[in-house]
């Protein structure tokens, strides 16, 4: 028996040891092999993650905003005075509208080039080549300026308007200063050099925000491609858009879906301009980038108004949202109330609801601070529903979203008696009261002295009378009878 365990124990030790090493080793991996002469590996330290660069836009200033709010989700530099280049155009589109509303021109009507609304601009700028004596409708003009960029058109249509390119001018500045805007001057109709011609990413906004109340700003910006009719001195023109965001006519790298006109320009003082819109999900956005570069290598041009317009409205569209900070229904405290005893406070909640477009990561319980100030700690019985009790601020960081009042969100009864023993309590602790009380206490102590000064000097005079009558009695010697 012996001999067969020995043998049995020999036989599965000798299968064991020949087993594959990897089987062996299966359940514990081994570290990889070092090369000859290399240091064992060391674990590098974990490393914080680097935060994402802060947005910016590569031109000398850009603005995005929501149109329908106004409120702004981005701004460099918008009050920067800047060259705006054929973006005056805007302007010049703007006072004719306004001319065509107030019945001054049709937009059929006939206008005819003069020498001095041609002569006016250089050849080597935009145009489409009108001609001294050629007749153009108001608006085949306007899709001249607004979609070709053409110069003289600009200034055809201000002696239509003024009588004169100067008078036009005038009215140009005129209606920027009614605009508001401060930073603004031009001395052209049409946007070329000029050491006085200038404005602002925001006076820019301004200008455009009144154009697109007509409504027939934004269908003519919009428009792809337009053909002039033929006129007593040319033949049809072809007009495409220079906003390369909405027209793949020469390329198609930059286009962008949802966007809308409106204008460009460029000039080499200006750099590259941009004035645009774009629609997401019924949100509406309007982008201003004036100095932007044009980068040009062998293998592809890259015109950066476009680019970083483009970028203005992803960082708007994908990193804000529309939250609501403030229901108008919140209770978001309470004042405390006296003179009732119907309760003695009553809860407040604002006059409005703040909505607002907010990065979207913002929290609008942790990240927004409400501030809230009270007219009174405290106010008296009665209260009516909807009595302004205080104010409301919403901010976060240097960002004011919205103040709204704090209103009564009930009636709160008055009690008679309570408001007659507060008025007992002030009536005793009026100065006036005791003032009175002193003083008519200190006539009645007097009246009090005086009338017993009074009482003892004539128990003194009796005293002497009576006396006096003593004495006479026992003294008499008159004649007895």
């Amino acid at each position: 028996m012996k001999i067969r365990r020995f043998c049995a124990l020999f036989f599965a030790l000798f299968l064991l040891l020949s087993l594959p090493a990897p089987a062996l080793a299966a359940e514990a991996p081994q570290e990889p092999p070092q090369e000859q002469g290399e240091e064992p590996a060391v674990p590098e330290e974990p490393t914080e993650p680097e935060e994402p660069a802060e947005f910016s836009v590569a031109a000398k200033a850009a603005l995005l905003i929501d149109p329908d709010t106004e409120e702004i989700l981005y701004e460099q530099n918008i009050h920067e005075r800047l060259y705006p280049a054929s973006v005056t155009k805007i302007m010049t589109c703007l006072l004719v509208l306004e001319a065509i509303e107030d019945g001054r021109l049709t937009r059929d009507t006939v206008l005819t080039a003069s020498e001095t609304a041609i002569s006016a601009v250089p050849p080597d700028g935009s145009n489409v080549g009108i001609k001294v004596g050629e007749e153009l409708t108001v608006d085949e003009l306007l899709y001249c300026i607004m979609l070709s960029s053409a110069n003289e058109g600009c200034n055809m249509l201000a002696e239509a308007i003024d009588g004169s390119i100067s008078a036009f001018v005038a009215r140009m500045n005129q209606k920027a200063r009614d605009l508001g805007c401060e930073d603004t001057s031009f001395c052209n109709t049409n946007g070329l050099p000029d050491v006085n011609h200038y404005t602002t990413a925001w006076d820019l906004y301004l200008i455009t925000k009144e154009a697109c109340t007509y409504p027939d700003f934004m269908p003519l910006v919009d428009t792809i491609y337009h053909q002039v009719p033929a006129t007593n001195m040319a033949e049809p023109r072809e007009l495409y858009t220079t906003n390369y965001l909405i027209s793949s006519y020469k390329t198609n790298y930059y286009i962008y879906q949802g966007a809308h006109g409106i204008k460009t320009g460029s000039t080499s003082a200006a750099g590259h301009c941009l004035v645009s819109s774009a629609t997401r999900d019924d949100r509406n956005l309007l982008s201003v980038v004036l100095g932007a570069d044009r980068v040009v290598t062998p293998e592809i041009t890259l015109t950066y108004s476009f680019i970083e317009t483009a970028k203005l409205f992803d960082h708007g569209f994908d990193d804000f949202d529309r939250k609501v900070l403030l229901a108008a229904d919140e209770l978001v405290g309470e004042v405390g109330v006296e003179l009732s005893q119907q309760q003695n406070t009553v809860k407040v909640h604002p006059s409005l609801e703040i909505e607002r477009l907010v990065p979207a990561d913002l929290d609008p319980v942790k990240d927004v601070d409400r501030i809230i100030t009270y007219e009174a700690e405290s106010v008296e019985a009665p209260v009516t529903k909807g009595q302004v009790m205080g104010h409301i601020t919403l901010q976060s960081g240097d960002t004011i979203y919205g103040t709204a009042d704090l209103l009564a969100d009930e009636d709160v009864a008055v009690s008679r008696l309570l408001v007659f023993r507060r008025d007992l309590l002030d009536f005793l602790h009026k100065p006036t009261l005791w003032i009175v009380l002193g003083a008519s206490g200190a006539v009645i102590i007097l009246l009090v002295i005086l009338r017993a000064i009074f009482k003892s000097r004539r128990r003194s005079s009796y005293n002497r009378r009576q006396a006096a009558r003593k004495s006479g009695s026992s003294g008499y010697r008159g004649r007895r009878r």
